[in-house]
C-alpha cells in the first residue's frame, strides 16, 4: 500500500515527479530495451531520473531519454555477459520469453515465479 504522504521528512518531490503509480514494471519483472539487445530483472525503480549529470551527458543527443518518468535499475545481461544496466521507462519492454535471466545476482535476490517472472526472497522483504 502506498502511504499518502512517503517523504514524512517534510522534502517534498519536484512538481514534475510522476506518481509512482506511473511506473509500468515492477521489482522482479524481467524485460528487454527496445533498441538494444539486452534484458534483464528489475531490482529497483527512481521514480525520476536519479543518476549523475555526466552518465545522462554520455547519451547521444538524439537518444537522450526525458527525466521525468521513471528509471530502472536491472541486472541485465546480453551475448557479451551480465551487467547493471539504469534505463527509462520508455526504453523497456516486457520480456514474455519465459527464459531465466543469467545474470548472477539474480539467484542471490530472487526466487523464479511460474510465471516467468521473479519474487524477491522473503530476507530482502520490508
Amino acid at each position: 500500500m502506498i502511504s499518502a504522504d512517503p517523504f514524512k521528512s517534510g522534502n517534498p518531490l519536484p512538481a514534475n515527479t510522476p506518481d509512482i503509480l506511473d511506473a509500468r514494471f515492477a521489482i522482479g519483472d524481467v524485460v528487454r530495451h527496445r533498441i538494444f539487445d539486452f534484458r534483464g530483472v528489475i531490482y529497483d525503480i527512481d521514480p525520476v531520473f536519479a543518476n549523475s549529470d555526466e552518465w545522462y551527458e554520455a547519451i547521444p543527443k538524439d537518444l537522450q531519454p526525458p527525466k521525468n518518468q521513471p528509471f530502472y535499475h536491472l541486472f541485465a545481461e546480453n551475448a557479451d555477459g551480465s551487467y547493471v544496466a539504469y534505463v527509462s521507462q520508455q526504453n523497456l519492454l516486457p520480456d514474455d520469453s519465459g527464459e531465466p535471466v543469467g545474470h548472477p545476482d539474480v539467484a542471490r535476490l530472487f526466487q523464479a515465479t511460474d510465471t516467468g517472472g521473479y519474487k524477491l526472497n522473503s530476507i530482502h522483504r520490508h
